[in-house]
């Protein structure tokens, strides 16, 4: 998994942090968060803000709240 799998992203993201508020978290534990992520293979430090807002938008989606 790379940082432009957006949906397999925020789906693990959900899956792991279901009581999570996806817009209260910082872009910066947003990375850290995807990076923690099993199967995840891309590098920390070459992912922008645009990547990291369409991930936090996409885990929004998936929890209902959005």
């Amino acid at each position: 998994m790379q940082w432009t799998d957006i949906d397999r992203i925020a789906a693990g993201l959900a899956e792991q942090h279901p009581d999570t508020e996806p817009l209260k978290v910082d872009f910066l534990d947003i990375r850290d968060r995807v990076a923690g992520l099993s199967g995840f293979r891309g590098d920390p430090t070459r992912v922008n803000l645009r990547i990291l807002e369409s991930i936090q938008l996409a885990w929004l989606d998936r929890t209902g709240r959005g």
